[in-house]
């Protein structure tokens, strides 16, 4: 069950980054950073519950965290140059 969970969190944050990407605001920020956590939560507990191989999770976690990281950069700058047009 826990992984269920994991896995919803993980894409519902994928998913969010997205929409924060293309309609950025102050709140989604906020939002999409609660997901992050989340996801990193879920993660580790499964880790360390499961007794799961570090190797192979820490990859997956890597690229998890590569791709919402460029995708909320590249939010951030494109809301940033927003609020300078206004």
């Amino acid at each position: 069950m826990a992984l269920i969970i994991h896995i919803i969190i993980a894409l519902t944050s994928i998913g969010f980054t997205t929409l924060l990407f293309i309609v950025p605001s102050k709140t989604k920020f906020n939002v999409n950073y609660a997901l992050i956590a989340l996801t990193l939560a879920s993660g580790t507990y499964l880790v360390v519950s499961t007794n799961a191989p570090m190797l192979k999770s820490c990859m997956s976690g890597l690229l998890y965290i590569s791709v919402v990281t460029l995708g909320t950069i590249a939010a951030r700058y494109k809301y940033a140059r927003q609020q300078t047009a206004l």
